[in-house]
C-alpha cells in the first residue's frame, strides 16, 4: 500500500492530524517566542541604576520682534542625574517587592534665562550647608509592582530629615532636594511606563499596548498622548533573552481637552496649536533576570505663531514666536 492509500483520513481526522502538525512546528515556534513582560524580584538582590531626567523650554522671537528689547526669549533647563541602587528587602503576599532605594550619587544643574543658578556634583567637594550633599548615602523605601508600577512610598523620613539644613547655602538646591524627594517625584523616578499591564504581560512579538501620557507646558497649557509600545523583538545577548520595546506616541485630546479649557491661558494658547511633535522611546528587559537593562522616553516639541497681519517684505524674517520644549526620563543599569 502506498503512503497515499495509508493517509487516506476521515474528515474529522485529518483536522486532528493537521493540527498535530502545527502543534510541533508552527504552534511550538510560536510559544517559544511568547515572551512575560514583568519585573521579578529576589530577596536580597541589589541593583545599580542610573537615571538622567531633564526639563527644558526655550522661547524665541524672530523678525522685527527679535531687536525689540521688550521681548526677551531665553531658555529655562532643568537636569538630575542620579546614581541609586536598589535593594530588594521582602516580596508580599500580592507579588510586589518592598524595595530600599539608597542614593549613591547626584548631579543636578538649572538654568534660569540662560543664567546658571544650581551646578551640584556629588563626587566634588562637599558643602554640609547644601541639603543636596546630605542625601547622598540616605535611603527610602518603595512598594513596586512586578507591572513596574509603584503602589506606594513606604518610608521617607530619613532621607528627607538629613536633607534639612538650618543655613543653606543655596535656595535653587534647597528647591531640587524638596522636588526631588515629593512624593510624585519618587513614583515618576521608579515607575516603569512601558511595561503592560498584569493582565496583558504574555506577548509576542509584534504585539502593542497603549498609555495615556499628560504633560503641562509653559503659556501652552496641558497636551496629551497616546504612547503606542511595540514588541519588536526577543534577542539572544550573551545567553540571555532580552526583550526590545519600542514606543512612538501620537497626540490626543483625550483627558488634556478638560484641562485646557481650565486652563488659565487657555485663549491665548490656542494660538500655539498644532506643534511639531517628536515622542519616542524604548526598552530592553532582560527576561531571564526580569531586570530592566535600559529604558527611554524622549519628547521634543515646538509651537511656531506667525504674525498673520503682517507680510514678509523682501528677505526679511515675518514676525514670529518660537516655544520649544524636551522632556527626557532615560534609566540605565550599571551593575
Amino acid at each position: 500500500m502506498s503512503f497515499s492509500e495509508k493517509t487516506r483520513f476521515p474528515g474529522g481526522l485529518a483536522v486532528v492530524v493537521i493540527c498535530l502538525l502545527l502543534m510541533v512546528t508552527g504552534c511550538a515556534r510560536l510559544a517559544e517566542e511568547t515572551a512575560t513582560l514583568a519585573l521579578k524580584f529576589t530577596p536580597e538582590d541589589s541593583t545599580t541604576y542610573r537615571l538622567t531626567t531633564e526639563e527644558q523650554q526655550t522661547l524665541k522671537f524672530e523678525g522685527s520682534l527679535a531687536g525689540d528689547s521688550e521681548f526677551e526669549g531665553g531658555s529655562n533647563r532643568n537636569r538630575i542625574e542620579m546614581t541609586f541602587t536598589q535593594q530588594i528587602q521582602s516580596i508580599n503576599n500580592r507579588g510586589n517587592a518592598v524595595t530600599k532605594i539608597t542614593i549613591k550619587e547626584l548631579k543636578c544643574s538649572s538654568v534660569h534665562k540662560d543664567n546658571l543658578v544650581l551646578d551640584f556634583d556629588s563626587s566634588r567637594a562637599k558643602d554640609p550647608n547644601n541639603p543636596l550633599s546630605r542625601i547622598i548615602g540616605q535611603s527610602y523605601t518603595i512598594e513596586i509592582t512586578p507591572a513596574g508600577q509603584v503602589r506606594r512610598v513606604i518610608d521617607t523620613r530619613g532621607v528627607r530629615a538629613a536633607s534639612r539644613v538650618r543655613f543653606p547655602s543655596s535656595k535653587a538646591a534647597v528647591r531640587t532636594a524638596v522636588k526631588l524627594l515629593s512624593l510624585d517625584s519618587i513614583k515618576q523616578r521608579h515607575t516603569i511606563l512601558a511595561l503592560p499591564a498584569a493582565d496583558k504581560k504574555q506577548l509576542r512579538p509584534g504585539d502593542s499596548w497603549s498609555r495615556l501620557k499628560v504633560f503641562s507646558f509653559p503659556v501652552v497649557g496641558p497636551k496629551s498622548y497616546e504612547r503606542i509600545y511595540t514588541l519588536k523583538e526577543i534577542e539572544d545577548t550573551d545567553g540571555r533573552q532580552i526583550a526590545a520595546v519600542e514606543m512612538n506616541a501620537i497626540p490626543t485630546s483625550k483627558i488634556a481637552e478638560k484641562l485646557h479649557k481650565e486652563h488659565v491661558a487657555a485663549a491665548l494658547a490656542k494660538m500655539f496649536d498644532n506643534p511639531i511633535d517628536s515622542y519616542t522611546g524604548q526598552l530592553k528587559l532582560d527576561l531571564t533576570t526580569g531586570k530592566v537593562e535600559k529604558y527611554l522616553e524622549k519628547l521634543q516639541s515646538e509651537w511656531v505663531v506667525v504674525d498673520p497681519s503682517v507680510r514678509q517684505q523682501g528677505d526679511k524674517e515675518p514676525d514670529a514666536i518660537r516655544m520649544g520644549a524636551i522632556r527626557l526620563h532615560r534609566l540605565e543599569k550599571i551593575d
